[in-house]
């Protein structure tokens, strides 16, 4: 098969694409981790990543993983066996860390909600005040769930756990949310955050971190689920303060010039042009869903999601099918469906190093694959997408 020309063009939510000077950085020679032109390197990137996690106070901890290993850190660092926490429902992600707190020996309980609409912050502080024996130790959220193209409102969910009076921890998944719309650790009263390289921070996949506040560093020194590769006080007594072993030099290179760039733009300017290119990919959906075509999988407009844009298919229609023709005839990688929702919906990741000819571009691509695919949509859908963009912020 003779290979596609031009660029390929990647719109999956994750890894997303690297910008060229991030390439190149990463490009580095080998180092000697220890080496005091290292740490400096090290120290101006933790501190360039305190700042986008707007994090005031706290330990960070970094690891060579995927946000996967950042989950089961955060989890065996802060809980001891038989704790209860409490999921909030919001797709594939939510129920997979869930997943992995009972493998943990956690008692999970869960804050149950539709997927397409997200949880209900009343409802976190009726199942709070409920709790008498105040056994739930901690709240867990997903920021962004990449998997439905749903946003769940932190600061709302922070001030329901407050209006239960209640102590548990909160903890936020920010692995496809970070670096791409507004987050605020301190501000929120987030006691863990975790977060990985390969979304908004435009890294290669592979190195991951939890950012703990004050109250979530005093909970490590009670917790008692057994650790190793990721106990953060073996952590501590290291040079870095993280990792255990080597540590992956050529990230940093490759994170400090992605720090670079976003704050070279302007976070606020970021989640603009995030806000501004997601607003256009779902116009141009709303015009599809007509003639019974495809729809926004997330049915709640306060809760969509300026990373990723989960489309649902119309009854009878595969969405891999969909998926094959954009990759294999257009030279596009769009997101599949996880878990249940396997083969019925698809993604367009619009989030990290992209702009509006890269939008319109995997749009028209995604619009020529459902025609060839045989399925039914309604037209108009790039000029849906380009009045969007050309719309005043």
């Amino acid at each position: 098969m003779t290979e596609p020309r031009g660029r390929h063009f990647f719109a999956n939510p994750g890894p997303t694409n690297i910008p060229d000077s991030v390439l190149l950085a990463t490009a580095h020679a080998s180092v000697d981790f220890n080496d005091p032109a290292f740490m400096a390197v090290y120290e101006e990137c933790r501190a360039g990543l305190k700042r986008v996690l707007r994090m005031e106070a706290g330990e960070l901890f970094l690891y060579t993983a995927s946000g996967h290993g950042a989950w089961d850190a955060t989890l065996v660092n802060l809980f001891s066996p038989g704790d209860h926490i409490l999921m909030i429902e919001s797709g594939y992600f939510s129920e997979s860390w869930a997943g992995m707190a009972e493998r943990l020996g956690l008692v999970v309980e869960t804050l149950r909600a539709d997927w397409r609409q997200g949880a209900d912050p009343a409802g976190l502080t009726a199942l709070l005040r409920a709790d008498g024996g105040r056994r739930i130790r901690a709240v867990c959220a997903v920021h962004n769930e990449t998997a439905t193209g749903l946003a769940l409102p932190l600061a709302a969910l922070r001030a329901a756990i407050d209006a239960a009076g209640h102590e548990a921890l909160f903890l936020a998944d920010t692995i496809s949310s970070l670096g791409s719309f507004e987050f605020r650790m301190s501000d929120w009263g987030i006691d863990a955050v975790v977060g990985g390289s390969q979304k908004g921070l435009m890294l290669p996949a592979g190195m991951s971190f939890t950012a703990v506040s004050p109250r979530g560093m005093a909970a490590h020194q009670e917790a008692r689920l057994r650790r190793g590769y990721f106990d953060w006080a073996a952590m501590l007594s290291r040079p870095h303060r993280s990792f255990m072993g080597t540590v992956p030099v050529t990230f940093f290179y490759g994170l400090r010039e992605s720090l670079r760039l976003l704050e070279e733009e302007g976070l606020e300017n970021v989640f603009a042009r995030h806000r501004r290119l997601a607003r256009a990919v779902r116009a141009a959906v709303r015009a599809w869903s007509s003639n019974r075509g495809p729809q926004l999988f997330c049915a709640n407009p306060a809760r969509v999601s300026d990373s990723v844009t989960t489309i649902l298919m119309p009854e009878g229609h595969d969405a891999e099918a969909v998926r094959k023709i954009a990759r294999t005839r257009f030279n596009v990688s769009l997101g599949g469906g996880l878990g249940s929702l396997g083969g019925k919906v698809f993604r367009i990741g619009h989030l990290g190093d992209l702009n509006e000819p890269m939008v319109m571009g995997t749009l028209a691509a995604v619009e020529m694959s459902l025609t060839l695919a045989g399925v039914p949509h309604g037209a108009g859908a790039l000029e849906a997408a380009m009045a969007s963009l050309l719309e005043e912020e």
